[in-house]
Formats: structure tokens, C-alpha cells, sequence
């Protein structure tokens, strides 16, 4: 879990999430990518309390993209997976998602997706970002999951974009499968979120395509 001054309430909630899992054969990773002292210091206490199952460690800010990369070299398990630090996993997330390993080295999955209206399903199109499409066309990084060979090989781009672009790669090296499991819910209602407010700027002003710290799910 990659954290940048994400509200603590939400932290929690996902990490809450992670620490009822049906399946408790995990290590929960907290990369706290250079978040404001006062959040650090709530996040970090939270998890001493729980570092049984969690390490948390905080870097300089160097986007999403470069932390999960972090993280994946300080991980120390067979499988890796990533969960949005405003996300959830549902209680059978994990095992949901091993129970796909035996058909691909990496899967994808559709999301429960929380919305506050229809229009929250539909972000910018990375192919053209005066389009939009559905979340369910979309490669999210969060519901990545997969052998820790294709994320050491594969390391994620500063880009744009850069689930899809992972995914891809992926693909042409490595069985992969997009799967209806829907075990992560996926909050797209929070209109201050970056995605929210990436698509808002978009709609703004779709030339204008900076890469955020967190991309949306692109297709």
C-alpha cells in the first residue's frame, strides 16, 4: 500500500480491510511515499500497533509507480498484490485472487465500484483523453495480482497510465487473465479524490495530460 497524505480514516479502513482477511498468510507492506509529518506520524503508530503484520517504511515523494517498485524489493512473499490506500479488500480478497493462480501468472479483476452517480463509472480514456470509458475496461493497479517474478522483472513506469502499461508488458511475457472475482471495492465517490480530480481536469482541459501521482484505471 503506497500512502500520500491520504486521510487517516480512509488508511485505516483499508488496512482494516487487509488485516481481516480469510486468508492470514501475508505481509502488509505501508509505503508512505513522503505524506505530511502529522499524517506519517498517525499512520506510523497505527501500524506499531498491528506490526505483526505490517512494516511500514516512509521515503521522499517519488510517486505511486516507484513505490510499489519499493516495495516490491522489500517484500518478501511468493505473490504480490496492491490495495489503493482510499480502497478495500473484502474478506475473501486474497483467496479469491490465489485461487486464480493456477491459470496465470498474473490476474486482473473487475472491482465492486462505489459510485455517488452512473457518471462516476467512467474516467479519461488513455487513448484519447477527451473520451471516457467504463471502469470495468480498465486496469487498475490495485487489483494486480500475481507471482513476485513478473513484478521483479517487470518494474512499474513514472507514466501515465503506467497499470496498463504494466499489464501489457506482462502479457507478452507472462500468462495473464482478467478475472469477475469483484473482491476489491473500488471507492470512485469521493469527489476530491485524484481521480476525481484528474477527470475533472481533463474535462477542462483535455490537453492537458501531466502525470498525476496516482493514474486512474485505464484501459
Amino acid at each position: 500500500m503506497t500512502v500520500f497524505n491520504t486521510p487517516f480514516y480512509l488508511v485505516k479502513r483499508a488496512i482494516d480491510s487487509v488485516l481481516i482477511q480469510d486468508n492470514q498468510s501475508f505481509e502488509l507492506l505501508v509505503l508512505d511515499d513522503g505524506s505530511h509529518p502529522d499524517s506519517s506520524l498517525l499512520l506510523e503508530q497505527y501500524c506499531q500497533i498491528n506490526q505483526a503484520k505490517i512494516r511500514y517504511t516512509r521515503h521522499p515523494n517519488c510517486g505511486q509507480s516507484q513505490s510499489i517498485n519499493r516495495g516490491v524489493l522489500a517484500s518478501r512473499g511468493t505473490y504480490i498484490t496492491v490495495i489503493d490506500s482510499d480502497d478495500e479488500y473484502k474478506p475473501n480478497h486474497l483467496s479469491a485472487c490465489l485461487s486464480e493462480m493456477c491459470h496465470a501468472d498474473l490476474i486482473s479483476s473487475f472491482t465492486e465500484t462505489i459510485v455517488s452517480s452512473a457518471d462516476d463509472h467512467y474516467v479519461p480514456d488513455k487513448y484519447d483523453n477527451q473520451k471516457t470509458i467504463h471502469v470495468d475496461e480498465c486496469t487498475l493497479f490495485a487489483t494486480l495480482f500475481g507471482k513476485r517474478e513478473v513484478f521483479e522483472t517487470l518494474a512499474f513506469k513514472s507514466m501515465y497510465s503506467a497499470d496498463s502499461e504494466f499489464y501489457a508488458r506482462a502479457s507478452m511475457q507472462y500468462p495473464t487473465k482478467k478475472v469477475d472475482l469483484r473482491t476489491y471495492i473500488y471507492y470512485r465517490n469521493n469527489a476530491h479524490s485524484i481521480t476525481a480530480s484528474l477527470k475533472k481536469e481533463h474535462t477542462i482541459n483535455p490537453q492537458n495530460v501531466a502525470v498525476p501521482y496516482e493514474a486512474p484505471c485505464e484501459n
